[in-house]
């Protein structure tokens, strides 16, 4: 295990330096970096950067205040919001996000997805699997941790599958690992909730804030690391991990000082606090969550995952969806807009959703409930055919009328958008059964 001791310290943009630099072991289970990049050693062969970021609604987004409104149903259901035009003729959307609404043409919006549970679990947009299908011994893994097992990694010093999520009080509604596929794929998570902390040798505060003694206490590291494998202390694999700890590539990715200000102040700023509930149960609004995805794809990531907010409003419907989607509409906006400047929307794949739908009736607290006949699902980038609606539902937005989409045939879609073919790659479970990464095969016919 590598500790290396200091305190931590909130720069001007309030972030905790530390959050830059607890990436010292992935510790789940009590197996540490240096043994799961061991593992690693046996998977990872080089292709294309193709990647995917998912942003994960827990609690459900009410589809008819935000994608599917339905201006004609009655007050009941329509709610309080109205739609708006957006820049593709014909498609309107929630008056809460006139930032897509404006890029609309680089958005694919499905109206009429079906296949879930109804759970409070992120279970299904992680692996795209029913909770109901028959899972292998070690369950089901996440998309990050198939991509990781299949591809690899891109560059050894970054690992493959990253996930920025908080830590939520709803245990199920955490990102999945790995499952069947072991630690060794297991997600990587930089806010060092389940890995070993790393921090800087004799670094005051006020000094941690200079760059300059913030690259002299790395140098200390290197030199202390680099005799202890000299004297046989550390093995192979622990060189590795000392590459991964003290690469610049994955320091400087997770370190929003080295982004362009204009750039950090597109995305907008964290919001913690955007709901009175939220704070101490991880349901917060970090809209630099959205830059750190893009930042952690370009230095080599494939999948990267993060949660935003809190949705299961049963009651307050209207009040909370007035504080969360515009942030949500900011940060997305700013992610699908960067990754198009930089050349990366051919090779990067934007999914937002949440596990299910809500209730066209509002009820008597003025919320939604819960609702897994139909749901809506956000789309961009991966080289798609944008700017379109796929399905839609009846007059209540209570059932898709037309083109009902499966939530797999998103993850095929994933998968297609990445060059992988679902109809031939398997992956061994932990009986060394073959298992197809999915059930349903066959990609949404619309966007590729």
């Amino acid at each position: 295990m590598l500790r290396l001791e200091d305190q931590a310290v909130r720069l001007c943009d309030k972030v905790p330096r530390r959050s830059f630099m607890q990436i010292g072991g992935l510790a789940m289970g009590g197996l540490s970096l240096p043994q799961i990049l061991k593992a690693q050693a046996k998977s990872g062969k080089p292709s294309s950067h193709k990647a995917v970021i998912m942003i994960f609604l827990a609690g459900g987004p009410p589809h008819q205040d935000m994608f599917d409104l339905k201006p004609d149903a009655p007050a009941e259901v329509r709610g309080e919001f109205k739609p708006i035009n957006t820049n593709v003729p014909g498609i309107q959307i929630s008056e809460l996000m006139p930032r897509v609404a404006g890029m609309m043409d680089k958005f694919s919006i499905i109206r009429s997805l079906v296949g879930a549970e109804g759970r409070h679990d992120s279970f299904e947009c992680c692996t795209g699997h029913h909770f109901r299908s028959a899972q292998p011994q070690g369950g089901w893994p996440a998309l990050g941790s198939a991509l990781s097992k299949v591809e690899g990694p891109v560059n050894p010093t970054v690992p493959p599958y990253i996930d920025l999520s908080h830590t939520m009080a709803h245990h199920p509604w955490n990102i999945k690992s790995s499952g069947f596929l072991g630690l060794e794929h297991a997600p990587f998570r930089p806010d060092g909730r389940v890995m070993e902390n790393m921090t800087l040798n004799s670094i005051s505060p006020a000094r941690l804030n200079e760059r300059a003694h913030l690259l002299k206490g790395l140098d200390r590291f290197r030199k202390v690391a680099e005799t202890r494998l000299t004297d046989g202390t550390y093995d192979g694999h622990t060189k590795q991990a000392l590459e991964v700890l003290s690469s610049s590539r994955l320091v400087e990715a997770l370190d929003l000082e080295k982004e362009d200000p204009k750039v950090r102040a597109r995305y907008g700023k964290d919001s913690p606090k955007v709901l009175n509930y939220s704070l101490d149960k991880g349901y917060q609004a970090i809209m630099s969550h959205f830059l750190l995805a893009r930042r952690a794809v370009e230095a080599g990531a494939r999948c990267v995952t993060c949660s935003f907010a809190h949705f299961d409003w049963h009651g307050k419907n209207f009040t909370y969806a007035r504080k969360v989607v515009p942030l949500l509409d900011q940060g997305v906006a700013a992610l699908v807009e960067d990754l198009h400047e930089r050349g990366m929307d051919q090779d990067v794949t934007v999914i937002v959703w949440g596990e299910f739908g809500r209730t066209p009736k509002i009820n008597p607290r003025a919320g939604r409930d819960h609702w897994p006949r139909v749901h809506a699902a956000l789309m961009a980038g991966g080289g798609m055919q944008n700017g379109q609606v796929i399905g839609s539902t009846n007059r209540l937005a209570e059932e898709a009328v037309d083109r009902p989409v499966h939530m797999q045939e998103v993850f095929a879609t994933l998968y297609h958008n990445l060059g992988i073919d679902v109809a031939s790659t398997t992956i061994e479970d932990n009986t060394g059964r073959p298992q197809y990464l999915i059930d349903q095969q066959t990609p949404i016919r619309e966007l590729v």
